[in-house]
């Protein structure tokens, strides 16, 4: 758990409990509050619930799982579910509850999350913290999460750009250069998931507490890069499938090649097989029980056989 007082944006105290957390707005009129549940249970976040007045439908939202991104409006507050993102081998999530009231901002984490990032640019900029109060808090929340979507997305992007140099190579690409692609896809399927929402969610939200002028381009600007975002993962999405299209293409010009050689070398053979059957099986050929006659059927097999080999070299069967 974590907790910070902020007083006109200056931050006054941390690190208190949870259950001191009501006492402490109370003491000052000027202060907002935020506080950090680390995956609580359910008691402890009805404690929570009950000194907020947090609505019983948000509380349950709060303590399940895989909430779709979203915003709710209830009568003393909002409810926030969003998902913050990391990128290695593949696009690791971390879901974000928060509840937002007129003097404290108190979210929910669902799995490890490191706040530090959260913190510096809170305390980056004390002037607008000051004018914003909680409004600045969700500010800082959302820019956060929206710029770690925005930087996998790119980052998924340039790897996508090392796969389709060898896609593109001659022939199909190697099996681990599919995989690779196909695991991209996955990984960029996941991460539409948690953005897709995301610029109806801040727009959302800027409607709802944006209320000073000089909060609301700041706004725009989380809701911009959403729009970004997601345009890029479209984008992305587009690129991958085209590019394995193209290399299931690839495998099929392959699969016809093979199969046009193995036809051509099936009619080669077929012709010394139909002379040698011909000559000795049904009637006696020229050259029956004489030393030319063998010479006779050899030449004819060779010339046939080598005929039909230019032949279809020429066409580039072989």
């Amino acid at each position: 758990m974590a907790s910070r007082l902020y007083v006109k944006g200056r931050l006054t105290a941390e690190g208190f409990g949870a259950g001191e957390a009501a006492g402490r707005l109370d003491a000052d009129p000027d202060a907002v509050l935020w506080l950090d549940l680390d995956d609580p249970g359910p008691e402890q976040l009805r404690a929570v619930a009950g000194e907020f007045d947090l609505h019983p439908l948000a509380v349950e939202d709060a303590t399940g799982r895989h909430e779709r991104p979203k915003v709710d409006r209830y009568r003393h507050h909002l409810f926030l579910n969003v998902y913050a993102v990391e990128w290695g081998d593949e696009v690791r999530k971390t879901e974000i509850s928060a509840f937002v009231t007129p003097r404290a901002l108190i979210t929910v984490r669902k799995s490890p999350f490191d706040l530090e990032p959260l913190l510096a640019r809170w305390d980056a900029d004390e002037r607008l913290a000051a004018a914003g109060g909680v409004d600045f808090l969700v500010y800082g929340l959302l820019d956060l999460v929206v710029d770690g979507q925005h930087a996998v997305a790119v980052r998924i992007d340039e790897a996508m750009d090392r796969v389709e140099d060898r896609m593109l190579g001659e022939g199909a690409a190697p099996r681990d250069v599919r995989r690779h692609g196909f695991a991209l896809r996955r990984a960029l399927a996941a991460l539409r998931r948690a953005v897709a929402p995301m610029p109806e969610v801040v727009a959302d939200v800027a409607r709802d507490l944006a209320g000073e002028e000089h909060l609301r381009p700041y706004y725009r600007d989380v809701e911009d890069h959403a729009h970004r975002s997601l345009e890029l993962i479209e984008h992305a999405r587009d690129r991958i499938t085209e590019l394995l299209d193209h290399d299931l293409a690839e495998q099929s010009n392959e699969l016809n090649d093979v199969t046009r050689k193995l036809a051509a070398w099936a009619a080669i053979i077929a012709i010394p097989t139909a002379l040698t059957g011909y000559f000795g099986q049904n009637v006696p050929y020229p050259g029956y029980e004489r030393w030319w006659g063998f010479v006779l059927s050899s030449a004819l097999i060779v010339v046939a056989g080598g005929s039909l080999y230019l032949y279809l070299k020429r066409r580039g069967w072989l």
